[in-house]
């Protein structure tokens, strides 16, 4: 049994060559925890695996599950994706960029068709949520970043290293973010750099940028220099079928696609049950039925404040969402 239940640090792999992007050495390492078929099968881990997704999340503010999404979901859904974030980048200045033109922000159709629990309310990402932040988090925010292929003759852009915990916060944990990423991520194809255990110790004084701006929530220069002397950025691969959950707070930053297919990147996020964040989700009346029959069956685990509209409405309106720093994370008084 013990065989079974297993969890790995890794190093990831990156690009061969010399990157300006990101450094790694063996200082900072990836926790992937890898299920059994018997816990993908029952969508629970067991409780060596729950402990150790918390360890790592309260170690390094992040954690890889593999395994846990089946690819045709992903399929159906990315074809699709990639479509619309082709519409949104032909709008140029006009579009939902986040800090350069590269990391284009969308929402996922919220019909349906398209809504596959197994990715939108994978119970795996619920559970640690949940051991994390106590029961029924809430599920205010769905979106998703995708990353735009380079066009050739074009300059690649990074996005400056930023933590999306851009105003005054709790120093523990409040707010995870459930990425699912629709394909392999690699450094090839813009997989996010990310600063393990930068989610402790650091607050408002490490960023510049005012809440709300398309640029809030920079990490100052000097603290990246001093930081990575510590524990050094990663940009690694994450196998398609993964889900990460990434606390709000860590540092991080969008990198450039390099390859020729767009890289969409899901993102929900998880509130502590006691945080008063103000946002609603905005889903098409047919996916009402989808969440009721969880929620009957006991498995959806999370608090949804929802608006309902029709599925004409949703549709016409879902590609016009603001960037990502236009949204308000923060709680009420």
């Amino acid at each position: 049994m013990a065989a079974m239940l297993r969890t790995r640090t890794i190093l990831p792999t990156l690009i061969k060559g010399t990157r300006s992007f990101a450094t790694v050495s063996s200082t900072s390492q990836l926790g992937v925890v890898q299920p059994s078929i018997r816990e993908i099968n029952n969508l629970s881990l067991d409780s060596r695996n729950l402990e150790k997704a918390v360890r790592h999340m309260h170690r390094d503010g992040l954690v890889v599950v593999e395994d846990v999404v089946p690819h045709e979901h992903l399929d159906l859904l990315n074809k699709k994706m990639v479509e619309d974030a082709n519409t949104l980048l032909a709008r140029g200045d006009k579009g939902p960029y986040n800090y350069n033109k590269g990391n284009i922000q969308q929402d996922a159709p919220p019909v349906a068709e398209y809504f596959f629990p197994s990715i939108f309310t994978n119970p795996i990402a619920t559970q640690i949520t949940t051991a994390m932040m106590g029961p029924r988090p809430k599920w205010t925010f769905c979106s998703a970043n995708s990353a735009m292929a380079t066009l050739p003759g074009g300059t690649p852009q990074r996005q400056p290293v930023h933590s999306d915990a851009d105003f005054a916060h709790p120093d523990h944990p409040f707010a995870l973010v459930v990425n699912v990423p629709l394909v392999t991520t690699t450094p090839e194809n813009g997989s996010t750099e990310i600063w393990l255990g930068t989610h402790n110790n650091f607050g408002l004084d490490a960023q510049e940028g005012a809440h709300g701006e398309r640029a809030s929530g920079r990490i100052r220069e000097d603290l990246l220099r001093r930081r990575e002397k510590v524990s050094p950025p990663l940009q690694p691969v994450i196998k398609k079928g993964s889900i990460i959950i990434r606390d709000l707070r860590l540092w991080h930053a969008g990198m450039p696609n390099m390859t020729q297919e767009t890289r969409v990147m899901l993102a929900m996020i998880h509130f502590a049950p006691w945080f008063r964040n103000r946002m609603r989700l905005e889903f098409g009346q047919d996916v009402k039925p989808i969440l009721e029959k969880l929620e009957n069956e006991g498995k959806l685990g999370l608090d949804v404040p929802v608006d309902w509209v029709s599925r004409e409405a949703v549709l016409e309106g879902y590609l016009n969402r603001g960037f990502g720093n236009s949204y308000d994370f923060d709680q009420e008084p």
